[in-house]
């Protein structure tokens, strides 16, 4: 069988065959994928619009907060418009180069929610553990550091698998059962013995999803204690509210990569990575600010503000 290294398919393309192609009701999965896009980015930017815009939201909660929003508007923007674009022309081909980006794009913002996530626990933890030291351990530079941090260390991790990746020798069908250009569909395609690299891949996964989780899960219990002790109501419902909202973001993103890049080979299969693809790539990010927003009332009372000042402005009447 004829191989195609790294250097010999530079110019060459892969072929993703992704849900939309697999799926029996193409045209209906299209209109959901676009409404849902649509609303990724409408509810991701209006979110980051009125965290910008109202000094009242600028605060560590809320700093971590826009730059998960940021993350979920390029990562889905990085995946949905070109498995739009591919499906409506009929072209599903993906050239090396553009594959090696689009996977090394996918790896960073990924990494990086993942360990922002873990910080943003860290920082309910401070705020309701130890609330008179919250503005001392999460003071603006402190914050920086967390978010610089997760994109510094994602970036490496995604420029390392990014490249040994696409250092395999692949076979001549360049067929990617898969939305996108991911490390586990294209080491199939590999004609060479990757059990080495796939048991790395495993590693990092595990590093790299594991340990942040034990820190998130570590943090809601400490804060569940704090929290059983409040001799306040309100205040006991306020964080409850708050960390809820910030455990199903957690228990969304991380079952989902823990699914792709921790379960062993042997449990995937292509269908069931393409659903799972939808749901981190699209669904998710679509639902977070949702997530976010609708029970939080600081937020919500920002955008009636925001929307009153710049939207739809009161005239007086004379």
């Amino acid at each position: 069988m004829e191989l195609w290294n790294s250097s010999s398919t530079w110019g060459s393309s892969f072929i993703l065959v992704g849900i939309l192609n697999d799926s029996g009701a193409s045209e209906l999965l299209c209109a959901m994928i676009t409404i849902l896009y649509m609303l990724a980015i409408a509810s991701n930017g209006l979110l980051l619009l009125v965290i910008k815009m109202d000094v009242r939201l600028h605060v560590p909660m809320y700093l971590l907060l826009r730059q998960l929003s940021l993350l979920d508007l390029l990562f889905t923007s990085v995946i949905t418009p070109k498995t739009l674009l591919d499906y409506l022309r009929r072209e599903n081909s993906i050239s090396f180069g553009g594959c090696a980006l689009q996977m090394f794009l996918a790896l960073t913002l990924g990494g990086t929610e993942d360990l922002l996530l873990a910080f943003m626990a860290y920082d309910r933890y401070v705020a309701i553990c130890h609330p008179l030291n919250y503005m001392i351990f999460m003071r603006p530079r402190v914050c920086w550091l967390t978010v610089a941090t997760s994109w510094i260390l994602a970036s490496l991790s995604a420029l390392g698998h990014t490249m040994y990746t696409m250092h395999f020798p692949f076979c001549m069908s360049l067929e990617i059962r898969h939305l996108l250009c991911e490390i586990p569909p294209l080491l199939k395609l590999a004609c060479a013995d990757t059990s080495g690299y796939e048991l790395l891949v495993y590693v990092t996964g595990v590093t790299f999803l594991l340990l942040p989780l034990s820190a998130i899960v570590a943090s809601y219990t400490l804060i569940l204690f704090t929290v059983l002790h409040m001799p306040s109501n309100e205040g006991r419902k306020k964080a409850l509210v708050t960390c809820s909202s910030h455990l199903t973001v957690v228990g969304m993103f991380y079952g989902a990569a823990t699914f792709m890049y921790v379960l062993p080979s042997s449990f995937h299969s292509p269908k069931q990575d393409n659903v799972i693809s939808v749901f981190y790539t699209i669904v998710t990010p679509a639902l977070n600010p949702l997530i976010y927003s609708l029970r939080n009332k600081e937020i919500m009372g920002a955008l009636r503000r925001v929307l009153g000042k710049y939207v739809l402005p009161v005239h007086p009447t004379h």
